[in-house]
């Protein structure tokens, strides 16, 4: 465990360097007009994956989303302008995710036996990343450097890593277990060679789309949806397929095994006659897992370069798109 931490903050230290030698090279510019701004982000947030969804076949895009398990994400950030169509912002977030089987939409197709499977989990998020901001209309614009006022869309892209740590609802106590250490699909048990136990530290490409709007020229007010595309398909502790109960307490306590079983098959009578049983499909491991945020981002402008910073902010308010 601590190799794979290391391992991962060490990955993302090149991020952080990255991040800071861009922003270098935004302070070396602002004589020519480059600036910072600073600022916080708050909205909903969404899992796409195994549990849960709607009709038909599960996706790992929108079509899955479910409000009943919308959470939060908020957070801070600082981002370098070195011109007006090009921003590298650095972001530090923190939400939580969920899904849950017994919320998924029927009507009597293969979306039938993601009911019965009835798994849940939830995760709490912690995630770093550098993304570019792109504004293309830049380009059209008369006077770019004249913001107040203007609405302009942008494109986002970028790269990240994140803390999740997955817990499933004991159906016998009603409690939340961690499912990470209950492998519950056999993760590191000789039984089961072929899987290996995942990390709770991934890396992430958010993409999205947004537009920003200057409600003066030192603050401006963002609308924008980010989608994490993920490399790991556990992000609900689901993955392959269910397998033999032995195996819990073939490699653990007796206690532990219990807990393990229950909350690796929730179907109806669980592995038991006319329950889901060994071998059988538990979730879709050629489909990673990924969440998404809709939100505001509220930013300050933190300073500029001279010609920025004595224009006149008097003019006459005009809407510019």
């Amino acid at each position: 465990m601590k190799q794979t931490l290391h391992s991962f903050w060490g990955k993302c230290s090149v991020l952080l360097l990255f991040a800071s030698l861009t922003y270098s090279t935004s302070f070396s510019q602002l004589s020519d007009g480059a600036y910072w701004e600073a600022g916080v982000t708050i909205g909903p947030t969404n899992f796409l994956g195994d549990l849960g969804g709607n009709l038909g076949k599960g996706s790992p895009f929108l079509k899955d989303h479910q409000f009943r398990t919308t959470r939060f994400m908020g957070g801070i950030f600082a981002e370098g302008y070195p011109s007006e169509w090009l921003g590298i912002r650095f972001a530090l977030n923190i939400g939580s995710i969920e899904g849950d089987d017994a919320l998924t939409k029927v009507g009597g197709g293969i979306e039938e036996s993601r009911k019965a499977r009835n798994l849940n989990f939830k995760s709490n998020i912690q995630e770093i990343f550098i993304a570019a901001e792109v504004y293309p209309f830049v380009f059209f614009e008369y006077e770019p450097t004249d913001v107040y006022h203007k609405l302009r869309p942008y494109l986002l892209a970028g790269l990240g890593g994140f803390h999740f740590n997955p817990k499933g609802k004991d159906p016998a106590t009603g409690d939340w277990v961690a499912l990470r250490p209950l492998h519950t699909e056999g993760q590191t048990f000789p039984e089961y060679p072929d899987r290996k136990e995942y990390s709770l530290y991934q890396f992430a490409l958010p993409t999205g789309i947004g537009i920003k709007y200057y409600i003066t020229e030192n603050t401006t007010l963002s609308f924008e949806i980010i989608h994490r595309f993920t490399f790991c398909d556990y992000l609900d502790d689901v993955s392959k397929t269910y397998i033999d109960p032995a195996a819990f307490y073939a490699n653990m306590d007796a206690q532990t095994a219990a807990v393990a079983a229950r909350v690796s098959n929730k179907s109806a009578t669980g592995y038991t006659s006319g329950g889901y049983q060994p071998g059988e499909k538990r979730g879709t491991q050629n489909n990673n897992d990924a969440f998404f945020s809709a939100g505001f981002k509220l930013g300050f402008k933190l300073f500029a370069g001279s010609d920025r910073r004595w224009r006149n902010s008097t003019r006459c308010p005009v809407i510019r798109f």
